[in-house]
């Protein structure tokens, strides 16, 4: 997924295609063992003895219907064998969930790879064992069809990709995989759990998630002892005169109650972006003492040539603006968009450092830089 937009957008999605899936009755004499999903409302995952059944609840935004996949470790017409061995991604929020399971080396197949700034896959990419496939929403399939991957893990922002229609008649499995559409920092990370099944991995995604929660968890402790909530505004104006900044039920949002800050729009309803006027923002945040992720903005030259009453903000004038877009790989990718889904620990210690930096003295930023 090119995830050169910001991170509001950040983020990836699923299908309403269901695919080859296999009908569990009521009278099955098997015993039915749920996988543990706590956080992540986007799929579940059912054991039916050698049959897992992986569901996909919302493929794409507002879909009203969902999609079904069997998997089974045994060779069967009406399952997905795991653990595959090819596989094609579509997202840069997968790269490191494969890495982590150690299952980079399955991909075979990734669009627009220059946003890729993982160093061991670009290795990989670079040395041609990982195909260019086109652009989102304009994947080559002669040359997907040529690679015979086992399964493409793809999303859909508002209905299914029609340039892999020709890939599902072919047979090969079409998985949406719908992280960016979790409402909450550590839903979109237990996805690593759903590629956890696809490789036959599932006990060491579950002990990979459970560190990163235990991590982020004991970070939201070490928040609340701070003595101040320091007051934050976010995003700017990307178009025309609308300044779009995270909604109040928004998962950034929670990053930021999470890192005990007073984000100024917290008490909003809605769980995407607001829309105000620059007045309006002004009026209430002209005296924030952090701006945290002010749009694709890379320095503050560049911010008030844009607009040159960002600098009448106290987070301008005391130099308190912090940016994820900076840190990107050899290509340009940005670290932000491909590692802070699966890494929800490390965005709420960057910014608990950015906004309480006593409470973590040796604690180096992962994603954020200062602008300058």
């Amino acid at each position: 997924m090119n995830k050169y937009t910001f991170l509001q957008i950040f983020v990836l999605l699923l299908f309403s295609v269901t695919f080859m899936t296999s009908c569990q009755t009521d009278n099955s004499k098997k015993t039915k063992v749920y996988s543990s999903i706590q956080y992540a409302k986007g799929f579940s995952i059912v054991r039916n003895g050698d049959v897992s059944t992986l569901t996909i609840y919302s493929p794409y935004q507002n879909a009203k219907t969902v999609a079904r996949f069997d998997f089974s470790v045994k060779k069967s017409e009406k399952t997905i064998q795991t653990p595959i061995k090819r596989i094609v991604v579509t997202s840069t929020t997968h790269v490191p969930m494969l890495e982590l399971l150690g299952e980079e080396n399955s991909i075979i197949g990734f669009p627009s790879t220059g946003f890729v700034s993982s160093n061991k896959t670009r290795k990989r990419i670079d040395s041609g064992f990982i195909k260019e496939i086109g652009i989102k929403g304009s994947l080559n399939t002669e040359i997907l069809l040529d690679l015979k991957p086992e399964a493409i893990v793809s999303y859909a922002v508002n209905s299914p990709e029609k340039s892999l229609n020709v890939l599902k008649r072919a047979g090969i499995p079409i998985i949406y995989n719908g992280d960016w559409l979790e409402e909450s920092p550590l839903g979109k990370a237990e996805w690593i759990k759903f590629f956890g099944l696809l490789f036959a991995k599932e006990k060491q995604a579950d002990s990979i998630f459970t560190a990163i929660e235990k991590d982020y968890l004991e970070a939201i402790s070490l928040a609340k002892s701070a003595n101040l909530n320091p007051s934050i505004v976010s995003g700017a104006i990307m178009s025309g005169e609308i300044w779009n900044l995270p909604a109040g039920e928004s998962y950034v949002a929670q990053f930021l109650k999470d890192a005990n800050t007073n984000y100024l729009w917290q008490n909003t309803t809605g769980k995407g972006s607001l829309q105000l006027s620059f007045e309006r923002v002004f009026e209430k945040a002209k005296a924030a003492k952090f701006w945290i992720a002010p749009g694709y903005f890379s320095s503050k030259n560049q911010m008030v040539s844009s607009n040159k009453l960002y600098a009448e903000f106290d987070a301008f004038k005391n130099d308190n603006i912090y940016t994820p877009t900076t840190k990107s790989g050899p290509t340009g990718g940005v670290l932000y968009y491909e590692l802070a889904t699966i890494r929800p620990d490390l965005v709420l210690k960057d910014l608990i450092k950015i906004t309480h930096p006593e409470l973590l003295p040796d604690y180096e930023l992962t994603f954020f830089e200062k602008l300058k």
